[in-house]
């Protein structure tokens, strides 16, 4: 069972790359069935047991063009419609001989019942081998990062595995970006979700990395996708197998610093339902900290302090996934599913300021500490129909999604100076409410022309309730502090609807749409009355045109409109009291931002590599802008503000090459150049920066089931309008070893070896000079073991990485 099994997703990979073919051949089904006859039969295998997803192909007679294609049901049974004439018909499936016939269709339908299918000689293994799908997989419209196979995430969390992803980084903070925006919208299995609910850099960190299965990198994409992110979409998708009979995968890992986990993914295949579920836990502590210096220059006085961070993060979170497919018939699927995930975390950390005079002598010290406890809870419920009719391209889906998300937070902080005690308490509640409805039609018209349409509308309210307490010296009594409390309440409903026709002419491809978008958005500050209301239409235009040459070259030019609506954090206007000297709050008067990008793209394919490279430019107005701005007292406040148009563009480009069958490499970089002008309180504000980021990999295979992977990571320097991020550096190094005939992996990862991975930056305005670094986790060490049921490892054959990788037929 376990064979066939394997064989069978191997088969259906090796079918999505021949139908993705086949669409751009002439005479390939895309609209009404062709008028003329029929061919049908049943593939068996060498017991008589029918075959799935084998690969059923007709070619001309005259010159073998491919014409039309399909795969077999659960069943084995295959039928493919096409115009009068005589055919060759071919029946593949891995480790198994081909099978090919002619057949003559010029009188009458022909039926060639049970076929039998030969197996080859070699050996399964073997054959798997040579069908695993490489690291990176290259696209012009996307890029598929299957982070499963790099040793140096084994035991990561979610936004771990993010900082490996080529063009994308992760600040301090947990903030995403892409090619140097944060404006990138982050998807699980191409949809909002409860994992990425009020927080995503927390929900992030509490994503076991083993749940993913890969990547997905969007740099403009169709008016189909949701407008939201002018850098682009991150799609995270989730391990979920339908192979026939029982199999799945266990993982555990220790770690340190404190970490310890473990996840399961079971898939159970019978007739016409699928089971799928998965489950994970770990218990994580990161520990990590900072130093920063200040100084305030004022018209009569100059003074500094210096301030040193020291903090342990993390704790307990679980989560659990499970679903059903049900095949109604051959043509209708239904798919019901729901998550569930919690977390308890205790959070410290440690401030110790040390303030010095206009003189430069220390004139005293100040502790703070912090004791934080938070709890996370995500419930998500899903519904999916999907039906296909006379033809696999004509297609309707139809999605509904619910989900909450609710963070409890309560921190005891304490400040003791020379001659004085503070002592404070806060509470903090974050509660999200989010219902997602869609629909999709895909509608072929003939062989070359695709028509597509849909609706989607999303609601979303988030309530937060934010209280600082703080105790009376003399009476010991708490009192509420008026300006950090109160009821913040947020409202986002987004309706939208797109169109959008494909075509081709001969090497030309060409793909344009129309999406509109209906915003209603509102904020409320309920204690003091304060709201804000915005309703506006957008309409967001996307085009791709692309060629295709002879010689393994693809060329595709594309424009899109994006938009970057405010996040929910964005527009709180009160945060954390951790650090009471620096404050950090939102803005509810701000306004989206909307970027045209436009984008020129490259692919070349060898045998033995790969290049994907991409010359791009933003144009982008209203850009947010984090402002910071001292006063006398040596207090920092740091807010976002609508604050200029910012003019980007770059070179990117993704290689990958295989020197032997033994050593194989990657490396990517973006190098780009931004300017960002505007004025904000008669104060003018310009930054001009060219600045890189970019990531070698390299991959030895020691002997035939040891294999040895480092990585380096570069971020160069970026000028902002008000200083300047500096470079960081990481190097990361794994070993993986097959083990128990090859249904077992031990794998050991040290991450960021040199503990480099810290974030630096510098603030210099005519009243404030700033230095600061901070790293949110210290060096890694990793050990994991994964177990595989039924399933073979799947190890890479030195060879391009251009192929599969298709994302979700909903994202």
């Amino acid at each position: 069972m376990s064979s066939l099994s394997i064989r069978a997703v191997l088969s259906l990979l090796l079918l999505l790359v021949v139908q993705s073919v086949s669409a751009q051949q002439p005479g390939r089904g895309g609209g009404e069935r062709p008028s003329g006859r029929t061919v049908s039969g049943i593939v068996l295998d060498e017991k008589n047991n029918p075959i799935p997803y084998a690969s059923v192909a007709l070619r001309s007679k005259r010159d073998s063009t491919f014409l039309r294609g399909t795969a077999t049901d659960l069943d084995g049974n295959f039928e493919i419609q096409v115009r009068p004439g005589i055919y060759e018909l071919t029946l593949s499936f891995i480790s198994y001989a081909d099978r090919k016939q002619e057949i003559d269709l010029r009188e009458e339908d022909v039926n060639v019942g049970k076929v039998a299918l030969e197996p080859k000689t070699e050996l399964i293994d073997e054959v798997v081998v040579q069908g695993e799908k490489s690291y990176m997989e290259m696209k012009l419209d996307r890029r598929v990062y299957n982070v499963g196979k790099d040793p140096n995430n084994a035991g990561s969390n979610a936004q771990e595995i993010l900082e490996t992803v080529p063009s994308v980084t992760v600040d301090v903070d947990g903030t995403v970006s892409l090619r140097g925006s944060s404006n990138v919208r982050i998807l699980i299995d191409g949809k909002p979700s409860g994992l990425t609910g009020i927080s995503t850099q927390d929900a992030l960190r509490q994503l076991p990395g083993n749940l993913i299965e890969k990547i997905e990198v969007v740099t403009n994409a169709s008016a189909k996708f949701d407008a939201e992110g002018d850098a682009g979409i991150l799609n995270i998708v989730l391990k979920k197998d339908k192979r026939a009979g029982l199999n799945g995968s266990f993982d555990v890992n220790v770690g340190y610093p404190h970490n310890y986990g473990g996840s399961a993914n079971i898939n159970y295949r019978t007739g016409k339902v699928n089971f799928f579920g998965s489950a994970g836990v770990q218990y994580r502590k990161s520990p990590g900290g900072g130093r920063s210096y200040q100084k305030f220059i004022l018209e009569d006085t100059t003074f500094a302090y210096e301030r040193t961070r020291a903090q342990i993060r993390g704790g307990l979170s679980a989560n659990g996934r499970f679903g059903i497919d049900y095949l109604i018939d051959k043509k209708t699927t239904l798919t019901t599913s729901g998550m569930y995930s919690r977390s308890w975390n205790d959070n410290h950390s440690e401030l110790v300021y040390t303030d010095i005079d206009q003189n430069g002598v220390v004139s005293r010290t100040v502790n703070r500490t912090e004791e934080e406890s938070e709890e996370q809870q995500n419930i998500e419920a899903n519904l999916n129909f999907r039906r296909t009719f006379k033809t696999d391209e004509q297609v309707l889906t139809a999605d509904a999604r619910w989900f909450i998300s609710e963070d409890y937070e309560n921190a005891d902080l304490a400040e003791i100076g020379p001659d004085y005690r503070i002592d404070q308490r806060t509470s903090n509640t974050e509660n999200e409410r989010n219902w997602l409805f869609q629909t999709d039609y895909v509608h072929p018209f003939g062989e070359k022309v695709k028509l597509e349409t849909g609706a989607k509308a999303t609601l979303r309210r988030i309530d937060n309730r934010y209280q600082v307490d703080q105790q009376d010296d003399s009476t010991g009594v708490w009192e509420i502090l008026d300006k950090y409390d109160n009821n913040f309440i947020f409202d986002e409903n987004v309706y939208a609807a797109y169109l959008m026709a494909s075509g081709k002419i001969k090497r030309f491809s060409l793909q344009g749409g129309l999406r509109t978008e209906y915003s209603d958005v509102s904020t409320r500050l309920i204690k003091t009355g304060d709201q804000n209301h915005w309703r506006y239409i957008s309409f967001f235009p996307s085009a791709h045109l692309s060629y295709e040459f002879a010689s393994n070259n693809s060329l595709q030019l594309s424009y899109s409109r994006r938009i970057s609506r405010p996040r929910f954090r964005d527009l709180l206007p009160f945060f954390s009291l951790s650090d009471n000297r620096n404050f950090r709050s939102g803005n509810p008067n701000l306004q989206p931002v909307f970027t045209h990008s436009v984008e020129l793209g490259h692919l070349k394919t060898w045998e033995k590599g790969t290049l994907l490279s991409s010359i791009y430019y933003r144009h982008s107005d209203g850009v947010v802008q984090r402002i910071s701005e001292a006063d006398s007292t040596g207090l920092i406040v740091s807010y976002p503000i609508n604050l200029s148009t910012e003019n980007s563009g770059g070179f990117e480009f993704n290689f990958s090459y295989s020197i032997f069958k033994w050593w194989r490499t990657t490396f990517n970089a973006n190098i780009y150049y931004s300017v960002t002008a505007g004025e904000y309180e008669d104060q003018s504000f310009y930054a001009e920066t060219f600045s890189a980021n970019g990531r070698f990999t390299s991959k030895w295979t020691i002997v035939k089931r040891l294999d040895i992977q480092t990585a380096l990571m570069y971020h160069a320097p970026r000028n902002t309008p008000q200083g300047k991020n500096l470079s960081m550096y990481s190097w990361d190094i794994g070993l993986t070893m097959d083990v128990l005939k090859g249904n077992g992996t031990i794998t050991f990862s040290v991450k960021d070896i040199l503990n480099s991975r810290k974030r630096r930056w510098e603030i210099d305005t005519p009243t404030l000079y700033s230095t600061n670094d901070f790293q949110w986790r210290k060096r890694q060490f990793v050990l994991s073991f994964t177990y595989r049921l039924n399933q073979k490892k799947k190890r890479e054959r030195g060879g391009r990485g251009d192929g599969g990788g298709d994302m979700d037929d909903d994202f």
